[in-house]
Formats: structure tokens, C-alpha cells, sequence
């Protein structure tokens, strides 16, 4: 976890300070590229290759240069993360984070916590890539850090922003298979004190027929959709239309403040005999103050609010609504004690409500949550190591303490190897406790405990690593058909192997990873020994591109085996592998043309039961962006 007090300063002051919230670190005495330096694993500034986590840094460059359509499909296929899609692009997508649940994963969206404390899912597929500048994720908890829904790791969106002093516009559009339509444009305007900023952005789709379940009315027997034959038989479309808004300012070099506002706006049509289609809106909205009256001393206060809106029909009749709002507060002190010695405190603050109308079974609930916590940063030459701990008051379920300790050792020959281990906890969600017929109201938080071994090795233009961890977490919450409703299981046990890889030979950047996953339920009596649902045993991806002067040229390999996609190992969904593939022309300063074609090989696949993926598809887009 090497850092330097200079290193601020050499990745442009402004911009470093708006963007990071604590003093910045950098991996030994040289100069480091911002792309690399992150900020999620430890809530302070560190290089992604001296953190003492997993960690994955996805640029704006990877995202224009990929086949991805959407946040789910950019992210399919990475070390630790399964996708699970109904349907195609648009459709709900949950993500299951080195085995953990769909629910153990926290995102932020500029540090600001989001995602429905009604589902305790966060909407993927309506977060907007045409908004998205970077993303962290970090695999294996951080509840030290960020308190609950960290089991699995932590995930952070960065919205766009330029850094370039002047005026910067952008702009894109594309078309493509299932009447997919595409268009986004962006401007900034920076001074030497600060900036302002907007970017817009529409998506839409015709879709294809996402689900192919069935109903028999002799037996009132059903699957996926229970959807009476013959009806349903049309194309699932989506659209999406999204804002986001930015401003930044340097009062003085103590003083920086930051406003962000996000906004995406959707409609969705899907398969169901009860409810078939929804308008749903996400919104963040967030700011922070900072000050650093001298050079080893700052103080940052964030605060935001993450609204998540449904409104369902089945036609054009009202069916329910979902409404949803998290409020949060943070702030945060970090002193250097001494040299190559961080210390980090402060105070979160939570407030969860939902509101829920429905003609059969409306609800609403509302929940806080207070929590202090503390963090060392400790270089010691050949050694780090980070110690955290937190706790966490919440209204509804008492305190939960966590902590967290993490230690790294440069061994010879450019090795390095970490070890850590780490608690975690999880409050149930207001629709798995007040939900009418499908709730339980005894459920109690899950908890966990995860261990982790890593070995990584880096030099010029190339870098391996390994990680190994087990986690067991205690009172899983899992759905219990017999009953009907969600219940806790006894205990799940969780090991995974991580293997990643990148390289730069000649002309060739080559990127691969690969996973092997073992999530079973550790519970006596019934289900004892059975895979938790959804989580394929093994994995991998493999991305390369080449650039050939004003040309580029990419493949990214994707392949997952197969699952189980309900408790009890009765129906399994089948394994499968795809092949993507991109071509870009820069034909003109700032102008670039690009094709892609997903699944290749037109592949026939389902991640969710019922819920079929797309064939081949294609798109052609036209991007400008003056360097």
C-alpha cells in the first residue's frame, strides 16, 4: 500500500481532489496514471496494483472499445461475477458477486449508496453506460467500511466528467439488430478553479420474445411466466432516456466542492398474465464539501438521496407501484500520522423508506442506520497492512460489529502476497419482511465471514494473479418453496479460485480470466450439501484487441458452465460460451467508426430458466470525440 504525500500533486490537483475522497496514495515514488488509482477498497486514494483487495478498474477507453450495450453485459463474464438476464438488453439482470447473493453486492454511484431497500436489488439494466466515466469493483467485503450489503464486494460507478481546461463536447450514435436505436452527446466547460457539465443520453429496442414459459389449464401446472399458450407471443421492448448533470469548484487549495445529479427514465415490456409491463425512474443526486487545512489533515462530508420508482400494469391497468427512496450522509477524517501511516474515521448515516401501492397488498416501511468507523493504513517497507473496524446501530435489528484485516508482503523476484480476512452483514429487505403472501417477518440479518489468500506478480506490460477465499455466511436468506416464502438457511459455505491475467505482446493487449466456484448450503437435514441457485461452477473470459494504425480490432470470449437455478437442484440451466467481436475505423480526428456483432456464433442460451438470450446481433455506431 505504498504511498507518496506528492503524489497529488503530479495527477493534477483539481481533478484528483474532486474526484477521490482522501489524501491521494501511489505505489512507490514514481508518477501514476489516474486510471489506476482507486478508491473504493479503502474509502481513501491507493493504486489498484498496491491494494490490499481484489480489484478491477473498467476506463471510459474499455467501454467505448467494447461490444456492451448495457452495464450488465460490460461487466458479464469478469473474475467473481455471474449475470443473470431475463431476456436481453433491458431486462432484469442480477448480479451474484463471488458466489454471494444478488443482494450482497453495494453499489455507489459517486459515492452515494443506491439500490431498492424494497428488493435490496439495484436496477442494472437502467443505469445508463452512455453516463458511466469508470467503474471500481472491488470482490470480498467491505461491511468494515461501508457497513451492510457488502458481503460479496463493493461495485462504484463514476458519472462522466472532462478534466481538460475549455469547452469539450462528445457525441455518438448507432443503430442496430431488434431495432435497437442509440444516441448521446455531452459538453464541459472547465476553468483553472472548476467546471460544469451535462450529458444525455437515449436508448431503445423492439426486443425479441424474452420468456418461454408455459401453463396447462388441465393441471394449472406452470414455468417461467405462467403464461397461458398462444398469448405473450410478442417482442419485449425497453427504452431508456437518461441526464446527468455536474458541477465542481475549487474555492481555494483547502476548499473543494462537488455537485452530481443523475436521471434515467425507462419503460419496460416483459411477459407475465399479471403484470407485463412498467415505467420506472432512477435518480441520484449527490454532493460534498471538503477541506484540507494542511497537508496531512482533510475532512470530507458527502451527502445524496437514490430514488427508485416502478409503476406496473398489466396493459394499460394500473397494477402496483413501487416507490423507494435512500438517503445518505457521510463524513469522513484522514490524518497521516506519520510517514507511510493513514488513519481514517467518521460517520455514516442511513435512511431507508418504501412505499408500496397496491389494490391487494400495499405497504410502507422506513428504516436508519448509524454507524461509526475507523481504518490504519500501514506501510512498512516490504509490509502492509490495513486494519478497519465498524459498527453499525440499525433501527430495526440492533447493533452488528464488523472488521476487517489485511496484510501484504513484496516477496522476491517482483512477487507480492496478501492475505486477509473479513465480516459482513446483511439486514433483510422490507418486501422480504412486509410483502403480503410472500414475506416473513421472523426473518433475521445474515452475516458472514470471509478469508482470502492472494498471489500476484507484475512487470513491463504484463501482470498475473490468483486469489482463493472462503466464506461462510449464517442465516442465509433464501426463498423456501414449500413454505412459500423466504427463510433463513442455517449456514452456506462458499471457495472460489480467481485467476487473472493481462498482457501487451507486440502489438496485442490480452486480457483473461478464469473462476472456479463452490456454493453449496452447509445446513443439516434437508438441502444439506445442494449448490446455492444460479452460480455456475466455473467461468472465464478472454478479451483481445489490436490496434492497426487508425484501426482496431477486437474479440472477447465469454463462457460460463452450468447451474441450478432453484434451491433444491431440480432444474438446471445448461453451460454455454459466446463470442463477441468489434471493429473500429478513426477515419478522421476525433471521428470513429465501430461494428460490432454479439454471439457471434449465434448461440442458443439461457442464464435464468425460461428466460432465453438473444442470437447474433449487430451494431454500427458513429462516435465523436476530439482528443
Amino acid at each position: 500500500m505504498k504511498f507518496h504525500r506528492d503524489t497529488v500533486f503530479r495527477l493534477s490537483p483539481l481533478a484528483l481532489a474532486l474526484a477521490l475522497p482522501g489524501p491521494a496514495l501511489a505505489h512507490g515514488d514514481d508518477a501514476t496514471d489516474l486510471d489506476k488509482v482507486v478508491v473504493t477498497a479503502t474509502r481513501t486514494a491507493t493504486t489498484a496494483d498496491a491494494a490490499l483487495a481484489a480489484v478491477e478498474v473498467i476506463d471510459r477507453a474499455q467501454i467505448d472499445a467494447s461490444s456492451a450495450r448495457s452495464l450488465p453485459e460490460l461487466l458479464r463474464g469478469r473474475a467473481g461475477i455471474t449475470l443473470v438476464n431475463q431476456g436481453g438488453l433491458g431486462k432484469l439482470s442480477t448480479l451474484f458477486l463471488r458466489g454471494t447473493e444478488s443482494d450482497h453486492t453495494l453499489f455507489l454511484i459517486d459515492g452515494v449508496r443506491v439500490g431498492s431497500p424494497a428488493s435490496g436489488l439495484t436496477m442494472l439494466q437502467d443505469l445508463p453506460l452512455a453516463q458511466i466515466e469508470r467503474i471500481e469493483i472491488v470482490r470480498g467485503p467491505r461491511s468494515s467500511l461501508y457497513g451492510a450489503d457488502a458481503i460479496g464486494g463493493v461495485i462504484q460507478i463514476f458519472t462522466r466528467r472532462g478534466e481538460a481546461e475549455g469547452v469539450r463536447g462528445r457525441g455518438r450514435i448507432a443503430a442496430g439488430s431488434h431495432g435497437l436505436r442509440e444516441a448521446s452527446a455531452g459538453v464541459d466547460l472547465r476553468g483553472k478553479r472548476g467546471g460544469v457539465g451535462v450529458d444525455v443520453a437515449h436508448q431503445e429496442t423492439d426486443g425479441i420474445n424474452a420468456c418461454r414459459g408455459f401453463y396447462d389449464p388441465a393441471t394449472w401446472a406452470g414455468a417461467g411466466c405462467f403464461i397461458v399458450p398462444g398469448t405473450h407471443l410478442d417482442r419485449d421492448g425497453y427504452r431508456n432516456s437518461s441526464a446527468s448533470l455536474r458541477a465542481d469548484f475549487a474555492a481555494s487549495d483547502a476548499w473543494q466542492f462537488d455537485a452530481r445529479a443523475t436521471r434515467a427514465e425507462g419503460h419496460n415490456d416483459y411477459d407475465g398474465d399479471y403484470v407485463d409491463n412498467s415505467d420506472i425512474v432512477q435518480q441520484t443526486v449527490g454532493g460534498s464539501v471538503r477541506w484540507t487545512p494542511a497537508r496531512d489533515v482533510q475532512l470530507k462530508l458527502t451527502v445524496g438521496r437514490n430514488s427508485d420508482d416502478s409503476d406496473n400494469r398489466l396493459g394499460s391497468a394500473f397494477s402496483n407501484r413501487f416507490a423507494t427512496t435512500r438517503d445518505s450522509a457521510s463524513l469522513q477524517a484522514d490524518l497521516t500520522v506519520a510517514q507511510g501511516q493513514l488513519l481514517s474515521a467518521g460517520f455514516d448515516w442511513l435512511r431507508d423508506r418504501a412505499t408500496i401501492v397496491d389494490p391487494w397488498s400495499p405497504f410502507a416501511a422506513a428504516r436508519g442506520n448509524r454507524a461509526v468507523f475507523a481504518q490504519y493504513q500501514g506501510d512498512f517497507g516490504a509490509h502492509d497492512l490495513q486494519l478497519s473496524l465498524r459498527t453499525d446501530r440499525n433501527d430495526q435489528f440492533g447493533a452488528h460489529a464488523t472488521g476487517g484485516i489485511a496484510w501484504g508482503l513484496d516477496i522476491a523476484g517482483g512477487w507480492r502476497v496478501t492475505a486477509s480476512h473479513g465480516t459482513a452483514f446483511k439486514a433483510p429487505s422490507f418486501n422480504e419482511l412486509y410483502y403480503p403472501g410472500y414475506s416473513n417477518p421472523l426473518l433475521r440479518p445474515e452475516a458472514s465471514r470471509s478469508s482470502e489468500l492472494s498471489l500476484q506478480r507484475s512487470g513491463e506490460g504484463w501482470q498475473v494473479q490468483a486469489n482463493a477465499y472462503d466464506t461462510r455466511i449464517d442465516d442465509l436468506i433464501a426463498w423456501d418453496a414449500n413454505s412459500g416464502q423466504p427463510g433463513n438457511v442455517e449456514q452456506a459455505r462458499i471457495r472460489g479460485l480467481e485467476l487473472t491475467a493481462s498482457a501487451t505482446l507486440g502489438e496485442w493487449d490480452l486480457r483473461g480470466q478464469l473462476g472456479w466456484l463452490d456454493a453449496r448450503n452447509a445446513s443439516a437435514g434437508f438441502g444439506h450439501d445442494k449448490r446455492l441457485a444460479r452460480r455456475p461452477t466455473r467461468s472465464a473470459r478472454l478479451d483481445l484487441d489490436r490496434e492497426f494504425g487508425n484501426w482496431g480490432f477486437g474479440l472477447s470470449a465469454i463462457g460460463e458452465a452450468a447451474r441450478w437455478d432453484d434451491v433444491g437442484n431440480s432444474l438446471r440451466v445448461g453451460g454455454y460460451g459466446t463470442l463477441d467481436g468489434r471493429l473500429s475505423w478513426r477515419f478522421a480526428p476525433g471521428w470513429t467508426l465501430q461494428a460490432n456483432v454479439v454471439n457471434l456464433l449465434d448461440k442458443r442460451y439461457e442464464t435464468s430458466a425460461w428466460y432465453v438470450q438473444p442470437g447474433r446481433e449487430y451494431a454500427l455506431s458513429l462516435r465523436w470525440q476530439p482528443e
